[in-house]
């Protein structure tokens, strides 16, 4: 049996979730999230905790039963936590501003460039080289940190760029100049 599967989801406060058919909606104080439950795996709300079951042992309900439990328990922790995603940019006069609620990136182009977030998105710029993606759902906020960070990826020589908060770029070492 699947050892993340198995585990229980426990629902915090505040948290109440609707299971109808193949849908599974979650409701809490940050907002609410929904999404389909698999062929072959069922949700079962036992008391302020979720089991995830599914129906047999062959291998596609087995590679179900672990992931189906983790978008569960993300949905959860998405709708009471929220999740964020910390960029950081590195290069000199690499600067990011908001401007309304578009993301304007100066980053070596010719020209900025402006990113607009989706209405369940949030991006905030703490200082002018960092930039957070704030959301309920951990798969929209990750898609768009990816999608921020692609603009200009850290390249391998002077590691200038966009990259995650705590990334390490591994730096190549430049033309040999020996005859």
């Amino acid at each position: 049996m699947s050892r993340i599967g198995k585990k229980p989801v426990e629902l915090p406060e505040g948290v109440t979730v609707g299971i109808e058919g193949d849908t599974i909606t979650v409701q809490g104080p940050k907002g609410t999230l929904s999404g389909t439950i698999p062929a072959g795996i069922s949700i079962v709300n036992e008391g302020g905790c979720l089991q995830v079951t599914r129906a047999s042992d062959q291998k596609q309900h087995r590679a179900l039963h672990g992931l189906t439990r983790a978008l569960v328990a993300n949905m959860v922790e998405g709708v009471t936590k929220g999740f964020e995603r910390r960029l950081e940019l590195v290069g000199v006069g690499y600067r990011a501003q908001m401007q309304g609620r578009k993301l304007v990136l100066s980053i070596g182009y010719s020209h900025p460039v402006e990113i607009e977030p989706p209405e369940d998105l949030e991006i905030e710029v703490p200082a002018v080289t960092k930039i957070t993606v704030k959301g309920i759902d951990k798969q929209k906020v990750g898609n768009l940190a990816a999608a921020i960070r692609d603009v200009r990826r850290p390249e391998p020589y002077k590691g200038k760029g966009i990259r995650y908060e705590g990334e390490v770029v591994r730096q190549k070492a430049g033309k040999s100049g020996g005859r």
